[in-house]
């Protein structure tokens, strides 16, 4: 089955805030899924799986914490009432250019999950009232809550946690 391209996904409204702890709770539980994930494979091989248009699958894991601080920055303009959200460099940059794949698994694990707890302590702390405000998502042209940022991470996550799956499906004997 062929996945839905990045920009091409359409993300609605989270209109209900019940769901937040639920958000939450993948945004939190993504490192042990990454951990989960990689401790079943060859280490040693997970830089496997690169090509041209294509990431290896610690490249995959280096761009999760590559967009950590930008995900930070959105939820901390939400709270402070901006207009608009900070803007991505869409053409992923920072993960071309950085060597992820000469990084140790551990140390990518180990990083994101350092990142990935400062933006949840942020978003553990919202109250109601935050879960109001709004800011203008630059590429999407709409307005974004926290609850919907939150689920726009997630879903991010997971579009990457399945690329690394499709990558080692094409190298089973080597994971």
């Amino acid at each position: 089955m062929k996945r839905t391209n990045w920009f091409d996904r359409v993300f609605p409204p989270q209109t209900d805030i019940g769901v937040f702890p639920c958000i939450l709770e993948r945004l939190s539980g993504t490192a042990a899924r990454l951990n989960e994930k990689m401790s079943v494979h060859s280490r040693a091989l997970i830089t496997l799986g690169a090509t041209d248009k294509k990431w290896s699958v610690k490249k995959e894991i280096g761009h999760l914490i590559d967009l950590e601080p930008l995900w930070l920055a959105r939820t901390l303009e939400i709270l402070a009432d901006k207009k608009d959200l900070k803007v991505a460099d869409l053409n992923n940059t920072k993960t071309h250019e950085t060597p992820h794949d000469a990084r140790s698994f551990d140390d990518l694990i180990q990083d994101f999950r350092e990142n990935r707890q400062a933006l949840m302590t942020v978003l553990e702390g919202v109250t109601e009232v935050d879960l109001k405000k709004a800011a203008v998502h630059p590429r999407l042209g709409t307005p974004m809550t926290i609850i919907d940022l939150a689920y726009f991470v997630a879903e991010h996550d997971d579009h990457h946690l399945a690329q690394m799956s499709i990558l080692m499906s094409k190298h089973p004997s080597k994971f």
